[in-house]
C-alpha cells in the first residue's frame, strides 16, 4: 500500500436481521482487521437478547469494538460515538489499512462517516414542555405533531423513540422550521476513505428473519432479561423496541403474546424505516443477502486495488 494512500473503512449497513454480523467477520478476517459496532442498542452491557450481540462465538471470531462497553446509566449520544469512533479508528489505522464498521443505526454510521449536523441551540422550556405532554398525552399526540411539521424526517426517525420524536420537535417548535432542513447537505473530510456495503433482501423475508430472531430472542430469556431492567424503564436506553413492549407486559397492560407480536411488529417497522435511511444513500453497494461472502470480498479488493 502506498504511503499517499488513504485507509479504508468499510461500512456494512442494512436491516436488522440481515446477517450483517456475519458479514462483517467474514471480511475483517479477510483483511486481518477488526470491526467497529455502530449499533446505537448494542452498547449498553445491561441489555444482550433485545439487541441482538453478537454470540461469544463471533465476538472470538474477530475483534470487535463498542460493543457492551457502556451502561444503561450513562447518558451516551450519537456525538459520543462520533468522538470515541474516530479516537479508535486512528488508533486501529495505525496497524490496519482497512477497517470494519457494522451497524444498522444509519444516524451512528453517518456521524462518523461525515460528521453530524449542526443545529440552533433549543430554549430549556421548549423541551421541558415536550416532556409534560409526552407524559399527559402520550406519545402519539407527538407523532402526529412531527408527521405534519416534518414528514421527511417523520419517514425516516424511530417514531416509537420519544427521545427522538421529542428530539426533532424541539428544533421545528423553535424554529419553525423542518428538523430535516437541519440536516447536513455535504460532508467533511475524514483521513479516510468509506466503502459502504449494503445487504438487502426482499421484504417479506427481511420480515420473516425478524420474527424467528424475535422468537429465539424470547426462548433464550429476553422476558426475564427486560423483567430485571423494569424499575429502570425511564431511562434513554431502555426507550428501544423489544423492552417497551415487554414493560407493557409487566404492566398488565398485555398479554406476554401480545408484547411478544408488539415486538415483531415494531421490529419490522423499525426495519422499513432502516430501508428509506438506507436508500437515501447513493454511495451504497448493494447486495443480496444470500450473496458468498467471498464474492463481495472480491469486489472490495478490486474497488480499492486491495
Amino acid at each position: 500500500m502506498s504511503a499517499t494512500k488513504k485507509t479504508l473503512l468499510i461500512c456494512i449497513v442494512g436491516p436488522t436481521a440481515i446477517g450483517k454480523t456475519a458479514l462483517s467477520i467474514k471480511i475483517a478476517n479477510a483483511f486481518a482487521t477488526e470491526i467497529l459496532s455502530a449499533d446505537s442498542r448494542q452498547f449498553y452491557k445491561e441489555m444482550t437478547l433485545g439487541t441482538a450481540v453478537p454470540s461469544s462465538e463471533e465476538l472470538a471470531a474477530a475483534p470487535h469494538h463498542f460493543i457492551q462497553n457502556r451502561s444503561i446509566f450513562e447518558a451516551y449520544s450519537v456525538g459520543d460515538f462520533e468522538r470515541d469512533a474516530l479516537l479508535k479508528l486512528d488508533q486501529l489505522f495505525q496497524k490496519h489499512s482497512v477497517v470494519v464498521m457494522v451497524g444498522g443505526s444509519g444516524l451512528y454510521v453517518d456521524a462518523v462517516v461525515n460528521g453530524l449536523d449542526v443545529f440552533p441551540d433549543v430554549p430549556s422550556e421548549v423541551r421541558e414542555k415536550l416532556n409534560e405532554e409526552l407524559q399527559e398525552k402520550g406519545i402519539e399526540s407527538l407523532q402526529k405533531e412531527l408527521k405534519e411539521k416534518d414528514p421527511t424526517y417523520f419517514q425516516k426517525v424511530d417514531i416509537h423513540n420519544p427521545h427522538r420524536v421529542i428530539r426533532a420537535l424541539e428544533i421545528c417548535r423553535s424554529t419553525e422550521k423542518p428538523y430535516s432542513s437541519f440536516l447536513k447537505k455535504g460532508t467533511v473530510n475524514r483521513p479516510f476513505n468509506t466503502l459502504y456495503i449494503g445487504l438487502s433482501a426482499e421484504r417479506e423475508m427481511v420480515y420473516q428473519r425478524i420474527n424467528q430472531r424475535v422468537e429465539i430472542m424470547v426462548a433464550e430469556g429476553l422476558v426475564a432479561e427486560a423483567e430485571a431492567l423494569l424499575p429502570h424503564k425511564t431511562l434513554n436506553a431502555l426507550q428501544t423496541v423489544g423492552y417497551r413492549e415487554l414493560f407493557h407486559y409487566f404492566e398488565g397492560t398485555l398479554t406476554q403474546q401480545e408484547a411478544i407480536e408488539e415486538i415483531k411488529k415494531n421490529t419490522r417497522r423499525f426495519a422499513k424505516r432502516q430501508g428509506t435511511w438506507f436508500r437515501n444513500n447513493k454511495q451504497i453497494n448493494w447486495f443480496d443477502y444470500t450473496t458468498d461472502s467471498s464474492e463481495i470480498i472480491s469486489f472490495i479488493k478490486e474497488k480499492n486495488a486491495l
